[in-house]
């Protein structure tokens, strides 16, 4: 295990470390000067100088690089391109605080809906039950989150004074108060992978069911309710730890639409203005983070996954 681990983590700090020289570098090759987006239009090559030098970008390529590489230990990614008394660091903060608000309500009502779904639709495979939630996952899943958002605000916030048009709540807001501007953002999120989980853990509990172990439990007089719960969803459950681990970066960085279309500060939105703006600073932080968060999520499945088959822990002990 501890091999399992420390191999993990050393392959996973590589591919950091090549994200974040690949971002260090396209100031050197994207279209327009940044300090001339700072400066302004009308600036004077004195004025561009004085920007350039101040941020850095007169470096030399390695010196930029050992730059980037100093800040991924020490998290400090500078001050952003625009405003030199905010650091990176606090506006990273701040939006991966919000994105996380968001994703964990989110997972709170996706998970068991699309576990519920997929084990019914096994259990009840080949049936008008099981065709309607395939075939309704499969339609929703098909629905890109912006366009869910949209929907939803059209359905749900505008007639009814409950739900909100914006996902940001006033400062010092409640749990509740907060879980209530989210709910539709995250209900959103829940429509789009409902399908997609719902019909992984369906394909994976008709696989538990057919086992022989599932076969011999049920031969052995135990009920179905004890089957489900001692045999099949242990084994059923494990795609759906590894999807969940993989899209958990997704769901960090990816729901910029969404995040438009409720007017919410999260992780994505930062990067996607950071983009806009030519605040590299900012992208190169955002995307490092999201990198982090993808990394550590599949690691994290991966251990779940190990600790809930026992075969898969057996040959990660080896």
């Amino acid at each position: 295990m501890l091999k399992f681990i420390t191999t993990r983590v050393l392959l996973s700090f590589l591919t950091l470390l090549i994200i974040l020289a690949v971002v260090t570098l396209i100031p050197n090759v994207a279209p327009g000067d940044p300090a001339r987006r700072i400066a302004g239009p009308t600036a004077s090559f004195e004025r561009l100088a004085a920007v350039r030098e101040s941020l850095g970008l007169d470096d030399s390529i390695p010196e930029q690089l050992a730059t980037s590489f100093t800040s991924l230990f020490t998290a400090d990614f500078g001050t952003t391109f625009n405003d030199s008394s905010v650091t990176v660091s606090e506006l990273i903060r701040a939006a991966l605080w919000n994105s996380s608000k968001l994703v964990l309500l989110s997972l709170l009502l996706m998970l068991p809906l699309s576990i519920l779904g997929g084990v019914v639709a096994a259990y009840k495979k080949d049936s008008l039950l099981d065709r309607i939630i395939v075939n309704v996952g499969v339609a929703l899943s098909s629905v890109p989150d912006f366009v869910g958002g949209v929907l939803f605000l059209a359905l749900f916030a505008v007639p009814f004074s409950f739900f909100r048009v914006t996902a940001a709540a006033p400062e010092g807001s409640g749990i509740f108060t907060q879980a209530r501007f989210l709910l539709l953002p995250a209900l959103t999120v829940t429509m789009v992978y409902f399908g997609y989980i719902a019909r992984v853990t369906r394909a994976s509990t008709i696989s538990a069911l057919e086992s022989d172990f599932a076969r011999t439990a049920f031969m052995k007089g135990m009920s179905t309710r004890t089957v489900f719960t001692k045999h099949v969803l242990r084994n059923s459950l494990l795609p759906t730890v590894a999807v969940v681990g993989t899209q958990l970066g997704f769901m960090f960085g990816g729901l910029v639409g969404l995040e438009l279309i409720f007017n919410y500060p999260g992780l994505g939105r930062l990067i996607l203005t950071a983009v806009v703006d030519a605040d590299y600073p900012i992208l190169r932080g955002g995307v490092v983070t999201v990198a982090i968060i993808y990394m550590v999520a599949t690691l994290a499945a991966d251990l779940v996954i190990a600790w809930m088959n026992p075969r898969a822990r057996l040959a990660l002990t080896e």
